[in-house]
């Protein structure tokens, strides 16, 4: 390289940057209209911007600035280097690195004009090439990229020795590629809201000048997530789109978005009287989660010839303004993410209408069927909150909609299980649902089975939206089953679950451990939630992730779905990774998106150990420690001792929440069966172990007759004889050890192991009589993977025992301070303290005058009376619909002979039915025993181990009694609905651990 040629060098990266940040087209858009580019749009100035918002002129004079500026570039290179040299590619980066940093343009006219200089040969073949696959494709997306990688493969096509060459082209599309991520697209603004002479250029350049239809859309938006889809085409199209997918039956539908030729989409239906159309809004904002708009737009019905269909979609298109349409939208701040840039294009607007930002008005056309028989209907009845809520009618479903005419009612019950029996939505020849009239004293019109696959079909589309309840419109020609329209039960949300929530809190809960459970639940979720989220997760109420509905627990599965969705996650990825639910494949833009927060969780996860480590040395044993010794006498002192524990069992949530997790996402990364991990670690395998080797012990110890005692007579033995002795203090520190443990471990209400130990004395007498089955034998040397597994296990093990110790001593503090407030007549009876919350509680102390001392009697007495009232309520739905739920009033039945659960544990037994729904009850349990238990937690191991079967109405594959279950070869059930109601002591079933499957052998008479 000469003296010229590096100078050549210097002018290149000093003159083509500056060129690249000279503001032209924002000038030229300044001298034509008087406004600032950069503050319209998406905030650059591009020349699609300066189309969109000037118009084709104005976009025309961008393109000539912008691609001087790239042919410019070059031409400098070739002032000192021979034509189609490297540096003509290097100008080319500096130029659009300069546009970027000065402008916030991608520099995409620049690279193009200026590549069809440099290689006019390679220009003009990518450029075909791309033309080509656009006009097909009609994705402007995987065009815009297939350039950036197209061009590159050409120049190593047609220059394959010229290596630097190459490898400047590839910067420079990778350059591109970098800055797309970085900008936003303007043509991904609304259509209509931009210039009219520039609209069919901007519609080609979308890839929407083609006829869009409910069904192609489907197909094409599938990568797309519904909110985006929504977005472009309203969500009453976006949802039938995606149920044309999904394979549901929907009538034939085209699509018009805002801005689009009428003309077109007229002369190619060719409407007609024999076959009518249907024109309906499809508004953005309509028929979401958290708006119906209902009855806001016009829709107009037996469209039969071109000038009806002009003049139909007119008329709706216009219906968008209606006075109580803007109201609607106003009222539910319905505004389009571009309204603060549209009230500064559009000073001296009515301050109404510039508040109402048009999100924008597609219109849906479809064929009209004629129906014999339609309806509506709620997957989800809003009144009862259970079964299918159905309204129909002879004929149109216009009859029903419009309210002028009185349906026929009916109520239909449809399990998870009678879902599971179809790979579609129609409804198996063998599946008969119960279906209740509700107007028993009217004659019934429609046909039984039509209703019975109606409500099949909207529980089907119900599971297709994650289980958000579905409103359905829908119609019978006679011969096919039609979904004329499926929208969100706005009134039905949120929605509430008890997966998951039933693990942590299993029973009826009372005040105070609720209000200590609560915030910490909530704070430790929305904080993992932001490792992930970081800025989105500002406008989140995570305090709102749990509530009670009758005493019992629910998490808020529409938040923690959109959490979710946010996260680039499925919704359901919290039950795929506690409860081995069907995990669905996110959207990889979202994903990608959440990528950085992903890597921070992640990192977490790494650190795990460590940080546990750190805290247990810092804060976790010190404190135990502490709490062995003497507990304060004064109120004030007792309080602090439980402020302290609160912060320290804060931080003990954190892992009691993110191990478990851990170890899911680990078991299911190697892909490690749970026989093959060792649970000792954990303490309900780690009680178990223990008592039966004290046990072991002491048969061969005692006299014969001596194990034929009962549990109090034993123990009288034990005490008085000398080998007793030594038998009984051996039970007495394994209860030391392990009497932190209760029947409920996350309920301080409840009392521990160390407090009741009579039901562990009755266990120890049946181990005596009975050795306790083996449990699982590891094997010696274990693989890589199994050890990644293991350590998180362990490590799961070991933060249940401080968690489970610090709650135990929680509980101690408050019984102690019950006690002082006894003895001064504040409370009445024991037990009292657990009615009050625990901000009433601080009150009472910090506050001697405070008005609550006066009414606390009264007060407690009313909790409990509402406490037993819910806690004696057998039907306990799995799901609950809306902030105000009603007890649900059907329950749904046993179809044939069985009941569907959660496969915890392989095998199959056949025994007889145990109710035991408390530990108290565990007498009596033998290898011919299947247990049927409300939950299982770390207190019911001992019992749970002796039996030859477990079915659990809560839990799944993680949960402690499945650990349990696998460990001793127990076949279990988890999950199953109601089965301490549809079961009865003494009756046979046969439990199937590996389907999940309950089945009633003999029935009782």
């Amino acid at each position: 390289m000469n003296l010229t040629q590096l100078g050549g060098v210097f002018l290149i990266f000093i003159l083509c940057p500056l060129l690249g940040a000279l503001p032209i087209v924002q000038m030229i858009f300044s001298l034509r209209h008087g406004q600032d580019l950069r503050r319209l749009g998406g905030g650059n100035e591009s020349v699609s911007a300066a189309f969109y918002h000037g118009g084709k002129v104005t976009g025309i004079l961008a393109v000539c600035s912008e691609a001087g500026k790239g042919i410019l570039g070059v031409l400098l290179a070739r002032l000192f280097f021979p034509a189609g040299s490297v540096w003509e590619l290097i100008a080319l980066i500096a130029l659009v690195f300069g546009r970027y940093v000065g402008s916030k343009g991608a520099g995409t006219t620049n690279v193009v004009w200026g590549i069809l200089v440099h290689d006019p040969v390679v220009a003009g073949i990518g450029f075909l090439m791309a033309g080509v696959g656009f006009t097909l494709s009609r994705d402007r997306i995987l065009s815009k990229y297939g350039v950036l990688v197209l061009f590159p493969l050409l120049l190593a096509l047609f220059h394959p020795a010229q290596t630097a060459r190459i490898g400047a082209a590839t910067a420079l599309s990778s350059l591109l590629g970098w800055i797309y991520t970085k900008i936003p697209d303007d043509l991904n603004l609304p259509a209509d809201q931009g210039r009219s002479d520039s609209r069919p250029m901007f519609n080609f350049f979308r890839g929407e000048q083609g006829i869009m239809t409910l069904h192609t859309l489907g197909v094409d938006q599938a990568r797309n997530s519904q909110q985006l889809l929504g977005a472009k085409v309203g969500s009453k199209a976006a949802n039938l789109a995606q149920l044309c997918q999904a394979g549901y039956p929907v009538p034939e539908g085209w699509i018009l978005l805002p801005g689009d030729d009428i003309d077109v989409l007229i002369n190619y239906l060719q409407p007609s009287s024999d076959q009518p159309l249907a024109v309906r809004s499809s508004a953005r904002g309509e028929d979401t989660e958290t708006a119906t708009a209902a009855g806001q737009y016009l829709s107009v019905l037996g469209v039969g010839s071109k000038l009806q269909l002009q003049q139909a979609i007119i008329d709706c298109l216009a219906s968008y303004q209606r006075p109580g349409a803007v109201r609607y939208r106003l009222d539910r701040s319905l505004k389009s993410s571009n309204s603060a840039n549209d009230s500064n294009t559009n000073s001296g607007t009515n301050s109404e209408t510039n508040s109402d930002a048009d999100l924008g008005m597609a219109v849906l056309i479809q064929k009209q069927i004629a129906g014999v028989f339609s309806g509506v209907a709620f997957s989800r009845d809003p009144l009862a909150g259970e079964g299918v809520a159905i309204e129909a009618l002879p004929g149109s479903a216009t009859g029903v909609v419009s309210g002028q005419f009185t349906p026929e009612r009916y109520q239909v019950l449809v399990n998870n299980l009678d879902l599971e029996a179809s790979t579609d939505w129609r409804l198996p020849e063998d599946l008969d649902l119960t279906v209740i009239n509700a107007q028993p004293d009217r004659s019934s019109d429609v046909p039984e089975q039509l209703i019975q696959q109606v409500a099949y079909l909207v529980r089907k589309i119900e599971a297709t939206y994650h289980g958000i309840p579905q409103d359905v419109e829908w119609t019978y020609d006679g011969h096919q089953l039609w979904v004329l329209q499926s929208r969100p039960i706005t009134t039905l949300l949120p929605i509430w679950t008890r997966k998951i929530a039933a693990e942590v809190i299993p029973g009826a809960i009372r005040p105070l451990p609720w209000s200590i459970n609560r915030p910490l639940t909530c704070g430790v979720w929305g904080e993992i939630f932001s490792i992930v989220l970081g800025e989105k997760a500002q406008d989140l109420d995570f305090t709102a992730t749990a509530t009670l509905h009758n005493a019992h627990a629910y998490f808020n599965a529409t938040l923690l779905g959109n959490i979710f969705l946010r996260m680039g996650l499925p919704p359901e990825s919290l039950e795929f990774l506690t409860r081995g639910a069907k995990f669905s494949k996110p959207p990889l833009s979202s994903t990608l998106q959440s990528l950085p927060g992903l890597l921070r969780l992640g990192q977490r996860e790494l650190q795990l150990a460590k940080d546990f480590e750190r805290d247990d040395r810092q804060y976790f044993a010190p404190i135990l420690q502490e709490l062995a010794s003497d507990i304060p006498q004064e109120p004030q002192e007792i309080l602090e001792r439980i402020n302290r524990i609160l912060a320290t069992l804060k931080k003990a949530t954190y892992y009691s929440i993110f191990s478990p997790l851990s170890f899911a996402i680990r078991q299911g990364l190697f892909k490690v069966p749970e026989g093959e991990l060792d649970n000792s670690s954990t303490p309900e395998i780690g009680a178990v172990r223990s008592l039966s080797i004290i046990a072991d012990r002491a048969r061969n110890q005692l006299p014969p007759e001596v194990l034929q005692l009962n549990p109090e007579e034993l123990f009288n033995y034990l005490a008085t004889n000398p080998v007793g002795q030594e038998v009984l203090t051996q039970f007495q520190q394994w209860l030391q050890t392990y009497g932190y443990l209760s029947e409920v471990g996350t309920d301080i209400s409840i009392a521990t192991w160390q407090e009741s130990p009579q039901p562990l004395q009755a266990m120890f007498q049946q181990f005596l009589q009975t050795p306790a089955q083996q449990s699982l034998t590891m094997p010696k040397s274990l693989s890589w993977q199994q050890k990644q597994v293991q350590k998180r296990l362990q490590l799961k093990g070991r933060v249940t025992t401080i968690y489970s110790q610090l709650l135990a001593q929680l509980r101690y503090q408050f019984l102690h301070l019950e006690d002082l407030w006894l003895a001064s007549e504040l409370l009445d009876t024991n037990g009292d303290i657990f009615y009050l919350e625990f901000s009433e509680i601080q009150e009472l102390i910090t506050e001697p005058n405070s008005e609550i001392k006066s009414q606390i009697s009264q007060l407690i007495t009313q909790r409990k009376i509402q406490f037993q009232t819910d806690q004696s309520l057998e039907n306990i739905p799995s799901l609950v619909f809306g902030n105000n739920p009603p007890l649900s009033s059907i329950a749904p039945p046993i179809q044939g002979k069985f009941l569907q659960g959660i496969a915890a544990s392989p095998g199959i037994k056949i025994g007889k039915i145990k109710i035991l729904r408390r530990l108290t009850d565990a007498q009596g349990i033998d290898k011919e025993t299947i247990l049927v238990v409300p939950y299982t937690d770390s207190g019911w191991s001992i019992a749970l181990s002796r039996a030859g079967g477990i079915i659990a109405e809560v839990g799944g594959r993680l949960s402690h009694g499945a650990i349990i279950a696998r460990e001793y070869q127990i076949p279990a059930v988890m999950d199953v609905s109601q089965a301490m109601q549809l079961l009865r002591d003494g009756q046979q079933v046969r439990l199937d651990g590996t389907r999940g499957i309950v089945e009633t052998v003999i029935r009782e008479q």
